[in-house]
């Protein structure tokens, strides 16, 4: 997975439950939630990915809303979606470093040895 780090956002495990003891109450955790997503966190897509997931499950066995559900699922699409884009635009970077290297060598190469 993607160990380049991104600004994710990003909740702790204590601030994920008070936020869950919400929804299970009936409440609205919308704020709580806003406030530390904008904080601006560090965390690594498959890290963000995995806690999604987790999210999912939980949600699962607590027979959230369907349009819930909803929702989070379009986060891990999300989520996969910028890894794939990250992922691809790395190896094109990667691709080009490589044919540049090569190129250069080459030159190097061929006007150091002379050889023709």
């Amino acid at each position: 997975m993607s160990d380049v780090k991104r600004k994710r956002n990003v909740l702790n495990v204590k601030q994920k439950l008070e936020i869950l003891q919400k929804l299970d109450n009936g409440e609205s955790a919308r704020t709580d939630a806003e406030d530390v997503l904008n904080e601006g966190n560090i965390i690594s897509h498959s890290a963000a990915l995995q806690s999604v997931e987790t999210l999912l499950h939980y949600m699962g066995q607590r027979e959230f809303d369907y349009g819930d559900i909803t929702a989070v699922r379009k986060i891990c699409v999300d989520i996969r979606q910028a890894m794939n884009k990250e992922q691809k635009q790395r190896r094109i970077t990667d691709f080009f470093k490589q044919s540049m290297l090569k190129g250069k060598f080459l030159v190097r190469c061929y006007t150091a040895c002379k050889c023709k």
